[in-house]
């Protein structure tokens, strides 16, 4: 289970299962104090993290020396004034640089990311139902 736990103005600390924490914020436009990323930014990072952490694994299966990589998400939104405005277009580049990487490899690391092991991925294209409970304590 994730606890999110309000820290003032529209900040929120996300605690993991595994005690790890992560601080969201909105822009101070809306009432944020930049202590972190959005939600939806934290969404689309972790879209790119899952899926270069499946990328680094197969590649490393691969006997593939990557020196660097970074991945860059863009995502486009419907436009401001309507609600809710979710992501409508999500584009995900993978950026490696490594000793003699095999462009194939590349390629089918992404793919078997992108199609069999993230997560994330699998769960933005299969839209779960969610449901809410409350209380008041």
């Amino acid at each position: 289970m994730i606890k999110v736990e309000w820290k003032g103005n529209m900040a929120f600390e996300a605690t993991s299962p595994s005690g790890n924490k992560v601080v969201m914020d909105a822009y101070p436009e809306a009432g944020g104090t930049g202590q972190g990323p959005t939600p939806l930014e934290t969404l689309i990072g972790a879209l790119a993290a899952c899926s270069a952490m499946d990328v680094i694994a197969i590649l490393e299966k691969k006997h593939q020396v990557v020196t660097s990589y970074k991945v860059e998400v863009t995502g486009d939104r419907v436009p401001e004034g309507t609600w809710p405005r979710p992501y409508t277009d999500i584009k995900i580049k993978h950026i490696l640089k490594g000793e003699e990487l095999e462009e194939w490899s590349v390629a089918q690391a992404i793919r078997l990311s992108e199609e069999k092991y993230c997560s994330v991925l699998a769960t933005l294209r299969q839209s779960p139902t969610v449901t809410s409970e409350w209380s008041i304590d």
